[in-house]
């Protein structure tokens, strides 16, 4: 199957400027067009785009994601030194991870210290919190 931008670009979840970027960011190689110039996109490119996003909401930047794609593309440049590239993402993935986990950690005992879920809009912590900033703004003055 193949789609025109708009209907590309609905399909992947982004709007029409996105693709173009993509494309100027060499993420996505520049599209066929027809004889009246409309770009065309196959499903093979709403899978790239689909990859992109993917990785976009893991953290990765649009220059982390242009050397990943490198792989995929069988781009001999940006394969270079892709050993050390994905040896510095998996630690700071891992760093990621341990964060995630302390943060997990932090919510399942906030989640202790919640009242029953209906009283929510009476919730302890907040009010702790509300409370404790009204005191330190009032010392400072």
């Amino acid at each position: 199957m193949s789609y025109q931008i708009g209907e590309f670009a609905k399909k992947c979840g982004v709007n029409k400027e996105t693709i173009r970027y993509y494309e100027r960011k060499d993420l996505l190689q520049e599209s066929t067009r027809t004889n009246a110039g409309y770009r065309i996109y196959s499903e093979d490119e709403v899978k790239r785009v689909g990859f992109i996003k993917r990785m976009q909401d893991l953290g990765f930047s649009l220059n982390e994601i242009y050397k990943l794609l490198g792989i995929v593309d069988k781009d001999e440049v940006r394969c270079r030194d892709m050993f050390e590239f994905v040896s510095k993402k998996e630690i700071e993935v891992k760093r990621q991870i341990e964060d995630l986990k302390r943060i997990e950690e932090m919510l399942k005992n906030l989640k202790k210290c919640c009242p029953d879920e209906k009283e929510l809009h009476a919730c302890p912590i907040i009010e702790v919190l509300i409370d404790g900033k009204r005191e330190s703004d009032e010392s400072e003055t």
